[in-house]
Formats: structure tokens, C-alpha cells, sequence
């Protein structure tokens, strides 16, 4: 019995801040970026905006696309590291919300789950997912990945930032895509990206020897999060091919596969903090499966005709929405196989039967190989998708609005939402709510 994605949808910024003009702010020359990094825009969640309000808009569009009935769904699982609570599950609050919709009590039935680690939780979320499918083969379940990359400004990662939410629907006798039983797998303890609590003492806050009770805290200690992570870029990357090319090899033993495994792929899907991440690390992957003794120097091999060619065929169609919304952290590898899926159907190609080759990889640290086989549907799912039209259509702002959403201080939004679900107010009076969001959906 085939497993695996049925249909799929999204749910993006609708405003970006072209990359030159960050550029141009940061003193940072633009080639280096866009050429260099394959940057173009980057997104940016508008003031109604958060993760719940991008999963939720990709979950809705995903039921009125497939005409889906709530009794259908059996599960909805979340893949975020952008949670806002550390408790309550977004899952929750997108089930809240679809019953604003479909009426009070209509997913009471509906298992939901968030699960959390890093880039890849979206990735653990649909295997899960796909195994609940093959023991329920009846029953539906929707996966999301829902983020929102946002980083300190002036930092090294300030240009790789980007929001949004991918939605896909697991059935039995998938119309998009199935996926193989087996997974090659790498992990490690590590603080190459991590988002921990903060703690300051009052002593510093409020310039007092004492402990006086301060917004309801006791404690003579406060702790306090921050959206933007803890990181070491280079040591990051280090890490991300360290399990990528581990997970890899992992796959290819337990597949018992000899020869060179990405020839099998038609396509491969990889993690993308920044657009060229997977064309600059895959590149350690290539050389030893090509085992080129002549060109063990892997930044020689990376700028050879061979490599480039490799690249613009295997790996180009998934960086072509990435270089127009950013890191979409457990997004990113959904949004690539959605780029590259849309990518062949606006150039006919016949994808049935041929495999993609997935490398999903999570700070702290963990990667995962598998494979997944195109079916013979994917083209009538994918034609009402719309992407590379709806990116094309995202409001330019500039700087200065930029920076007065980063530092949330701007109180209206920028666009007037339409047709979406939206934050409208966070509880700050009543004791037994406090920080409660609600959202509603604006027409």
C-alpha cells in the first residue's frame, strides 16, 4: 500500500523587502547576496500575522481545495519552532479556528499535535504521520509546517529571514507523492542553533538590592524568549553536513544500495536556510559518491561544469521559491518540493514514477534521508496551487517598514487582510487569560 501526500497548499507573507535594498542598508554589496546566495526578497509576517494565522490560512485553503468534510480528518500534526506558547500546541489553535468556520465541536475528534526540533519537526511530524496512515489506511491527516525565521538585525542572519506555512494532506493511494518505508537517520547533541530561555535578575532590571514583586513575578530571577536563536553560522553548516552526508550513507545501508544513490533521483529536496545551501553542501555528498580523487577539493568540484550542470538539474526547481521568500525553517523543505513540483508542471514534464531524493536536516542536530515516488496526480493537484503567481504578486515595502515591523512597533498593518484568518488582540487584563491570542477571520 502506497502512503504518502495527497495534496498540498500554502500560506505566505504578502509582504517582502526586496534583498538590494537590505543590502544597500546594511553596507553589504548586493551581488553578494543575490548572486552569491540566490537571494531576491525576503518575506515578512505583516502586524495581524504569526504562525498560527499562516498554518491556519495553508490548513482552510487545503479543506476548501479538496472539499474536505472535518469528520475527514483524523489528525492535524505541527511541525514549528516558533511556537507561542510553551504549552498550549499551534495545533490547537488552527483546530479553534477552522471551528469559527465549520462549527463549534467540528474537529473535537481530531488528534492534535505539535512537534518540535528545529528545521526537521515538520519532517518527524509527517513520518509520524504517514505510519498512523498505513496502520488507519481509511483515515485522512494534515501535516503542517508553519515558522516564521526571524533574526537580530545587523546579523549574519538578518538577510536569510522569511515566514510562512506549507499544509499537506496524507492519505492511502496518494495522488502527489508516496514515500519509502525506510529512513536513514543522523543525530547529535549539539549548540550550533538553539533557542533557549534567558534569565536576568531583577537586580539589573530595576536597579534595586531588593526583590520586589514585579508583573506578577516572585522570583528574583526573570526569564524571558526571544524569537530571534542563539547561533553559530559556521558551525552550523559544519553540522549540517556532517548528518546530511552521515544520514545519507545511513540510507544507502539500510536500502542495501551500492552504486551512486542520487542518480536514482530525479529531483532532490533539501533543507534551504538560504536558496544555495543545498548546491553549496551537496557537494560533499557528490564527492564522495563520485569518489573524484582528482577533485577531492570540494570548492574546486563546486564551481566545475559537471557540478553546475548537476545543480541546475537536480537541485535548481526547489531554489526558485526560496531566492523569493526566505527560510521558512521547518517550511523550507516543503516549500522547495512545492517550487520544484511547479516548477516541472509549468515546463510538462512527465514525472510519474521517477523519485525525489529528500535531506532534511534540524539545528541541535538531526538529519533524515528518504526517498518518495511522483504518482500519477500530481499534475491536477499542482495546477491549482498557484506559487511562482502568488510570489509574484507580494507587496514591496521599504525599509523603514521594515524596520518598524522587526522591532514591533508599528500597530497597523501595512495591507488590510482579506479573506484570511488574522490575530486580532492578546489578553492583558483578565488574570486567568493573560497572553491568550485571538484570532478571527476577516472577510
Amino acid at each position: 500500500m502506497k502512503v504518502g501526500i495527497d495534496s498540498i497548499t500554502f500560506d505566505v507573507p504578502k509582504l517582502h523587502l526586496p534583498i538590494k535594498t537590505l543590502a544597500e542598508n546594511r553596507n553589504i554589496e548586493p551581488d553578494k547576496l543575490i548572486k552569491g546566495l540566490g537571494l531576491h526578497k525576503m518575506t515578512f509576517p505583516d502586524v495581524h500575522q504569526d504562525v498560527v494565522t499562516f498554518a491556519a490560512n495553508a490548513v482552510f485553503k487545503l479543506m476548501q481545495q479538496e472539499s474536505l468534510n472535518p469528520n475527514d480528518i483524523a489528525r492535524i500534526y505541527v511541525g514549528t519552532e516558533s511556537g507561542i506558547d510553551s504549552s498550549k500546541p499551534v495545533a490547537s489553535y488552527i483546530s479553534a479556528l477552522l471551528e469559527q468556520h465549520y462549527g463549534e465541536g467540528s474537529f473535537r475528534y481530531c488528534d492534535t499535535l505539535d512537534i518540535t526540533f528545529a528545521c526537521i519537526g515538520a519532517v518527524d511530524a509527517l513520518h509520524n504521520t504517514l505510519d498512523f496512515i498505513r496502520l488507519n489506511p481509511t483515515k485522512k491527516a494534515i501535516v503542517v509546517a508553519s515558522d516564521n525565521a526571524k533574526y537580530d538585525l545587523a546579523s549574519t542572519g538578518e538577510y536569510t529571514q522569511g515566514a510562512g506555512a506549507i499544509a499537506m494532506l496524507i492519505t492511502a493511494n496518494p495522488r502527489v507523492l508516496s514515500f519509502s518505508n525506510e529512513v536513514g537517520v543522523s543525530s547529535q547533541g549539539v549548540f550550533d542553533f538553539f533557542k533557549p530561555r534567558r534569565y536576568v535578575s531583577k537586580n539589573e532590571i530595576l536597579n534595586t538590592t531588593d526583590n520586589p514583586e514585579w508583573f506578577g513575578i516572585l522570583e528574583n530571577e526573570v526569564a524571558f524568549y526571544k524569537e530571534q536563536p542563539v547561533f553559530d553560522g559556521q558551525y552550523s553548516n559544519q553540522c549540517y553536513i556532517n548528518r546530511t552526508t552521515e544520514a545519507y550513507s545511513h540510507y544507502k545501508e539500510i536500502t542495501h544500495q551500492n552504486g551512486v544513490l542520487f542518480n536514482n533521483w530525479e529531483n532532490i529536496l533539501m533543507h534551504l536556510p538560504y536558496c544555495f545551501q543545498a548546491r553549496r553542501t551537496f557537494v560533499e555528498i557528490y564527492a564522495n559518491e563520485l569518489n573524484n580523487e582528482e577533485e577531492r577539493d570540494t570548492k574546486t568540484l563546486s564551481k566545475s561544469a559537471e557540478y553546475l550542470e548537476f545543480v541546475n538539474q537536480k537541485i535548481f526547481p526547489s531554489e526558485i521559491a526560496s531566492g523569493q521568500v526566505g527560510n521558512m525553517y521547518t517550511g523550507s523543505i516543503f516549500l522547495g518540493l512545492l517550487s520544484t513540483l511547479c516548477f516541472h508542471f509549468q515546463n510538462e514534464t512527465h514525472l510519474q514514477g521517477k523519485k525525489f531524493g529528500f535531506i532534511a536536516y534540524g539545528s541541535g542536530s538531526k538529519s533524515k534521508v528518504f526517498e518518495a515516488e511522483v504518482e500519477n496526480g500530481w499534475q491536477s493537484v499542482i495546477e491549482k496551487v498557484q506559487l511562482f503567481e502568488t510570489l509574484s504578486e507580494s507587496h514591496e515595502i521599504d525599509f523603514g517598514t521594515y524596520i518598524a515591523l522587526h522591532k514591533k512597533e508599528r500597530k497597523e498593518s501595512v495591507l488590510q487582510p482579506k479573506n484570511e484568518f488574522v490575530l486580532t488582540r492578546i489578553e492583558k487584563e483578565n488574570p486567568v487569560l493573560l497572553g491568550a491570542r485571538y484570532y478571527e477571520f476577516s472577510k
